[in-house]
């Protein structure tokens, strides 16, 4: 499967369960592994037959800096659920890392990752 990997989309939103990270908001980083099939893209040489990254960065920009989830682990599900519905993909792999997370003792990253696919032929979405 040929993929596009885009890593390290930043946004600030207010995502989590502390109503100051709601009010004051923090920078979530994301990235995406997209899973498509490049032949007709190859072949034409047209953005148009693939993922157009650059739009793809923006649709999660949208859901960083957009209506607030209390978790992360939603963010990334409804970040992947969007773009396997709004671009060519097989399948997705997200990531969304919150770097300045407010937990109590020092630590580098927390991030959380969801793998989704688009529905074999026959099955219900």
């Amino acid at each position: 499967m040929d993929r596009i990997t885009l890593t390290g989309v930043t946004a600030v939103g207010h995502h989590g369960v502390f109503d100051f990270e709601r009010r004051e908001g923090q920078p979530f980083v994301v990235d995406a592994v997209l899973y498509l099939d490049f032949a007709k893209a190859a072949e034409s040489d047209d953005v148009r037959d693939t993922a157009h990254y650059g739009e793809v960065a923006q649709r999660i920009t949208d859901w960083i800096t957009g209506e607030p989830l209390n978790l992360i682990e939603g963010l990334a599900a409804k970040i992947a659920e969007s773009l396997l519905a709004e671009f060519r993909l097989q399948a997705v792999d997200v990531t969304v890392h919150k770097p300045q997370a407010p937990i109590e003792v020092p630590f580098g990253d927390v991030s959380v990752s969801v793998h989704r696919e688009q529905p074999a032929q026959g099955e219900a979405p």
